[in-house]
């Protein structure tokens, strides 16, 4: 289990906190990536409110001073606490696996960047930061989409039948490349534009079918061992990132395919809805499943705070990208209205882990996250 120890800096300034890099974890990326992911799918949504994209961009913004942040603390552990990071990685597999948090959380910023923040900052300089933030997320993704695995055969001393939807993390991270990348198509000369649509099929393919190895391994790990802490129980909804990312992504890149490989925008369309739509109905059961297990966690057994409650964030925002993508090609409002549905459930999810890891890096507690 990872940890960020919070000691107040001072005895006369309690509000103030001293982190502990050695023990900063690849975790903390989720934060980043659910708060992203709250502006981008603020946009996504088929309906429009006063205020909807003012709001979308505050959050975008806070997720970017969020990511980088983040990123300047992490560069501070991987350089002055190596026997720590090296730790993470190669010998503690339960930590290693939230190393597909980081390449996410560039790509759901570089994205928001490119859809939410382009009104502020420009067009052409959103576009480049995107490209070099999906650039960077993609090859960080891909490598930890092999690396992770590899390690789990090699080195990591594991049991199948204690896996948990943790082991996902790695895995999916390839989905986010896929769903984000045509966003790019416009802003890239017209000869590159066939070899990233092509790419992002690819890893579409390559993360699906990963996910469809590790997905029944986890299934059996939770059947046979249950989880093997209360503070897990919030990573049930990580099986919905899968779910509705790769709903996000055939969608998008159906999208794509008009412009871009024109022959195969009906195939592309059609495949989109309909495993768009079977996708969410497994999302929505896996929602039931997820939600009442949580419930049964805060009730009976009176959950803590940890960063696990940012799983409520990200996976849930995928949903809300998903429908919406449903609502845009089938004209069905139901989809529409499910993605507003999806989104205050995300909107709350994220109000609350916020508020409470805002708290507790105030308060100087120790926080404690699966990892």
């Amino acid at each position: 289990m990872t940890t960020l120890l919070l000691r107040p800096a001072r005895p006369e300034r309690r509000a103030l906190a001293a982190l502990d890099f050695g023990q900063l974890g690849p975790n903390w990326y989720a934060a980043v990536m659910g708060t992203a992911i709250t502006a981008n799918a603020a946009v996504a949504l088929p309906h429009r409110l006063p205020g909807q994209l003012g709001f979308a961009q505050a959050v975008w913004a806070l997720s970017a001073l969020m990511l980088a942040v983040l990123v300047a603390a992490r560069l501070v552990h991987l350089t002055r606490h190596r026997a720590a990071a090296r730790e993470q990685l190669l010998e503690n597999p339960a930590t290693a696996v939230f190393y597909g948090c980081p390449p996410m959380a560039l790509l759901a910023v570089g994205f928001g960047t490119l859809t939410v923040g382009g009104t502020l900052i420009g067009t052409g300089p959103a576009a480049v930061a995107d490209l070099v933030l999906w650039t960077a997320g993609t090859l960080y993704a891909v490598a930890v989409a092999a690396g992770i695995p590899y390690l789990m055969i090699t080195r990591h001393e594991l049991s199948a039948l204690r896996a948990n939807p943790t082991w996902l993390l790695p895995v999916v991270a390839p989905m986010v490349s896929a769903a984000l990348g045509p966003a790019l198509l416009p802003h890239l000369d017209a000869g590159l534009r066939p070899a990233l649509f092509y790419a992002c099929y690819a890893m579409f393919g390559a993360s699906l079918l990963a996910t469809l190895v590790v997905l029944p391994v986890v299934f059996a790990g939770l059947v046979h061992s249950k989880l093997p802490a209360v503070l897990l129980t919030p990573s049930l909804f990580l099986v919905l990132g899968p779910l509705g990312q790769s709903s996000t992504a055939v969608g998008n890149l159906a999208d794509a395919a008009r412009s871009t490989a024109p022959l195969l925008a009906p195939a592309a369309f059609g495949f989109a809805v309909l495993y768009g739509v079977a996708m969410t109905g497994f999302a929505l059961l896996w929602l039931l499943v997820a939600g009442a297990a949580n419930l049964r966690a805060l009730v009976r057994h009176r959950m803590p705070f940890g960063l696990t409650w940012w799983a409520f964030t990200f996976p849930v925002g995928t949903c809300v990208t998903g429908t919406a993508s449903l609502a845009r090609h089938t004209g069905f409002a139901g989809f529409g209205w499910l993605a507003v549905g999806l989104y205050l459930l995300l909107l709350c999810a994220w109000s609350v882990a916020g508020v409470r890891t805002v708290s507790a890096l105030v308060g100087g507690r120790l926080l404690r996250a699966a990892a």
